[in-house]
């Protein structure tokens, strides 16, 4: 069965300075790190923070072709992971013709940021992850983050209150 997700953000592994990608189910319940590389990170940001460069990037150019060849990017799956590996497809539709194609997940999930189609991982990627060893779980992160805050509040000086607009 697949599972709506989407993007909830994107942090670094601490361990190997490696970015890694969150993705929460709409209800919020499960939720599924994967390891990405520097440069899909980067696109997974810019599009999350919607910051646009005065020339087109990898993923946006190729969202460019496929809007003006009239192909409709429909969804991503998720749908495997093997040997630590998660394996996506990108699901398309062209004149009412449907063809999926093989992705790597952090590129499927770029092009659905900017095509704003949805993001599914099938169920049993989900459990299957939960027996690999990433070397970091979720909860990991959660209390990094905490840390994370706690150590930039604790380093504040008096001359930074007022710097930082809300």
């Amino acid at each position: 069965m697949l599972i709506e997700m989407k993007v909830t953000g994107l942090t670094i592994d601490p361990i190997t300075n490696t970015p890694i990608v969150i993705l929460k189910d709409l209800q919020e319940n499960k939720a599924i790190p994967i390891w990405i590389g520097l440069f899909e990170a980067s696109a997974i940001a810019t599009e999350l923070e919607k910051i646009t460069f005065s020339r087109p990037m990898t993923h946006d150019l190729l969202n460019e072709c496929l809007k003006t060849l009239n192909v409709t990017v429909n969804k991503i799956e998720i749908v495997d992971i093997r040997n630590n590996t998660f394996f996506a497809n990108i699901n398309m539709s062209r004149e009412g013709r449907e063809f999926t194609i093989d992705a790597r997940p952090s590129d499927a999930i770029a092009l659905a940021l900017r095509a704003h189609a949805p993001i599914f991982i099938d169920e049993n990627v989900i459990e299957k992850s939960r027996n690999v060893d990433f070397g970091i779980k979720i909860t990991d992160l959660d209390k990094l983050k905490e840390e994370k805050v706690k150590e930039f509040l604790e380093n504040l000086s008096a001359e930074d209150f007022g710097k930082y607009k809300m």
